[in-house]
């Protein structure tokens, strides 16, 4: 699917949003039929209600309701809704600001998103004029990503393993004229990766690292992803929680959606995205409790649960990352239940020692209606990522701060000041508004909105 906004804009019905405290003053201002349809069928401009309006010929325009301030603060893209009109093109009409517009904008786009691979889904056939001083091909770059991310992360395992994920983005690198790099199966040994080769050893589809490179000027940003394509927690297997398991690899795709947007808009900067592609499943040569592994950097690592990979292929990836000078690094994963614990499903959990980074992003999340939170890299913790037999230990039985501890063994490996961390969740249990239920981005519109700042761009 391709987000569109509509082209037939001088055809164009209007979609009237009228907030709460503006009702009466609109419906004095409706010829008199218009004002009885609406106060008979009980609109009250409650946020998100949806009325047509009806004329020679069929309906004429539609109203919605924008509701109060403190409602509005309570549902992101609640207009969204407005995407279940009649078929055609519609304009916006109302006292907005520019930041509502532009949130009802890419609500829109959002909620045009379906999943259509393995059943037909009718889309939407309504399409939004692009609002007033809204930018468009920006918004377009924001919804075509995430398109991409949701999409990588509904297709099932079996559809969507690490060559299907390998050939998705050696598409993305070829569609913007990227280059792309591949290091599969044993050759992760031999060019030393060997947490990535280890945690994905089992699986009779090869582990893999993808590196993309594009642009070749402007400051230089790297994009660390996990890209566990199916996780049964190895030995160590999963006694509850498997089934949303194909969505582990939500760091990746939520990393390659973000490259996306970068490319579409040609940002002056030199992009790099890596991306550790492997299945975390069982077999005889399977990674094993107390094992120690030796990473690319050196560190040695003690495995107390094999069901806690993405930290090791993300360990190496990361390595690999700092080895060549990079102005912002930036990783993300489907890294912990404690992240989902402590913020619930909506809200991402970010890390960073970097405070002018931190309210870059936080300026950004509140432009693109991409809500995050900083949870802190709590050095004092870092004693308890330390066995003792090995330099770091990959599952500490704490019991505490299982995201923050996770955050601090992946910091060992970035060894940037310039470093930030998302642990997400890539998936959004019930429908929301330009939300359908399945695979979602977390922290992309977010870290795209302030890179600028991040970059001096």
């Amino acid at each position: 699917m391709v987000p569109v906004f509509a082209e037939d804009a001088a055809v164009a019905r209007p979609l009237y949003v009228v907030a709460a405290d503006a009702l009466d003053d609109f419906l004095a201002a409706q010829p008199d039929t218009v004002r009885e349809w609406l106060t008979g069928s009980g609109f009250a401009a409650a946020l998100g209600d949806l009325r047509l309006i009806p004329g020679a010929g069929g309906v004429v325009a539609a109203v919605v309701g924008y509701g109060n301030a403190a409602a509005r603060a309570r549902t992101r893209f609640a207009l969204a809704k407005a995407v279940g009109l009649p078929a055609g093109a519609w304009r916006l009409e109302g006292e907005l600001t520019q930041a509502q517009r532009d949130e009802i904008a890419l609500g829109w786009l959002l909620a045009q998103y379906r999943f259509d691979r393995y059943r037909r889904v009718k889309a939407s056939e309504a399409t939004l004029v692009l609002p007033e001083g809204c930018d468009g091909a920006r918004l377009l770059a924001m919804a075509a990503g995430e398109y991409l991310t949701r999409d990588l992360i509904n297709t099932p395992a079996q559809d969507m393993g690490p060559d299907q994920l390998e050939a998705a983005f050696v598409a993305l690198a070829t569609r913007f004229g990227a280059r792309a790099k591949v290091v599969k199966g044993d050759a992760l040994l031999e060019q030393n990766f060997p947490m990535i080769h280890a945690v994905g050893r089992a699986s009779p589809r090869e582990p893999r690292l993808l590196e993309l490179h594009w642009g070749n000027a402007g400051p230089s940003l790297t994009l660390v992803g996990k890209g566990v394509c199916f996780d049964t927690g190895g030995l160590n297997i999963k006694t509850a929680g498997m089934l949303l398991m194909k969505k582990d690899m939500g760091g990746a795709a939520t990393v390659m959606g973000l490259a996306q947007m970068i490319m579409q808009l040609g940002l002056p900067i030199r992009l790099r995205v890596i991306v550790a592609a492997v299945e975390n499943v069982i077999a005889g040569n399977a990674l094993k409790p107390k094992d120690i592994l030796t990473s690319r950097k050196g560190l040695t690592v003690e495995i107390n649960d094999t069901d806690a990979e993405g930290r090791l292929v993300l360990g190496d990836a990361l390595a690999l990352a700092t080895e060549t000078p990079v102005d912002v690094l930036i990783s993300m994963a489907t890294l912990t239940g404690a992240a989902r614990t402590a913020l619930g499903p909506d809200l991402a959990p970010y890390y960073t020692d970097d405070t002018e980074m931190a309210a870059a992003l936080e300026s950004g999340a509140a432009q693109s209606f991409d809500p995050v939170w900083r949870l802190p890299f709590h050095t004092p913790y870092e004693h308890i990522i330390e066995p003792g037999i090995a330099d770091l230990d990959n599952a500490p039985g704490w019991g505490f701060a299982g995201s923050v501890t996770a955050a601090l063994f992946l910091r060992r490996f970035a060894d940037h000041p310039r470093y930030m961390h998302f642990d997400i969740y890539g998936h959004t249990p019930a429908d929301a508004p330009a939300r359908p239920k399945g695979g979602v981005g977390q922290g992309a519109r977010a870290i795209l909105a302030g890179l600028p700042a991040m970059l001096g761009l």
